[in-house]
This record gives C-alpha cells, sequence and structure tokens, in this order.
C-alpha cells in the first residue's frame, strides 16, 4: 500500500512539474492536485488498459505513437473528473501527460514493488 501513495507523490511531483511548463494546466491548490495524482493512479489502472485494448490497430499503425493521444485522453478524463483541475487544451494534455510519464518512469526505476526506495551497487 505504501508503494501505491509513493506512486502517487511522484505522480503528483510530475504534474506539479507541468503545472510550471505549461500555462494551460491549472489546480485549485494542493490537495487537488493530490487527488488528481491518486485519480490519475486508477484511471490508468482501470480505464487505460480498455482504451489501449481498444486502439490498438490505430497504435500499430502510428508506431506507437497513438499511445501519447491516449495518455493525455487519460489525463482529460481525470480533469472532467475533478473539479479544481482543468487542462485548456489537447496540446497542452499531451505535453502534461509526456511530463508525468517522463518523472513516473524516472523515479519508479528506484522504487521497488513493496515501496522501497532501491539504491543499486556496483561491485569493482
Amino acid at each position: 500500500m505504501t508503494g501505491f501513495f509513493l506512486r502517487a507523490a511522484i505522480v503528483a511531483l510530475g504534474l506539479w512539474l507541468a503545472t510550471q511548463i505549461f500555462d494551460g494546466l491549472v489546480f485549485d491548490g494542493p490537495m487537488t492536485l493530490l487527488a488528481a495524482a491518486v485519480l490519475l493512479g486508477i484511471v490508468n489502472a482501470i480505464v487505460r488498459p480498455i482504451a489501449v485494448i481498444l486502439t490498438l490497430p490505430l497504435t500499430l499503425l502510428s508506431l506507437g505513437l497513438f499511445l501519447l493521444v491516449i495518455n493525455a485522453g487519460m489525463l482529460g478524463l481525470v480533469a472532467a473528473l475533478l473539479k479544481g483541475f482543468s487542462i485548456s487544451s489537447f496540446w497542452t494534455a499531451v505535453g502534461a501527460s509526456l511530463i508525468v510519464s517522463l518523472t513516473s518512469w524516472l523515479a519508479s526505476g528506484m522504487i521497488a514493488n513493496s515501496g522501497r526506495v532501491e539504491v543499486i551497487t556496483m561491485k569493482k
């Protein structure tokens, strides 16, 4: 369970970073940011796999680039469901989803499934 909350905090960090880069991404406050991070995790766990399967031909034809549209759509869905979180345009959603994905990818590489931080050491 701590792993989920740690990952949600990482997504919140990515969302905050995206708000610093894109003017069209707006949160009413820090609690809205945390709620958006948790809701994005839930949406990515439930809705995103269905969307990926349904759009598999488009994803294959675009060599995977359509996954950017799916990620932006998941972020847009969270913005539609959560009051106090708004996205101004499709391209803002695509850019924000890229920032959130990169942040999550970089930070999640250091976290084990149990939620503990992994330290990688190299032997000489």
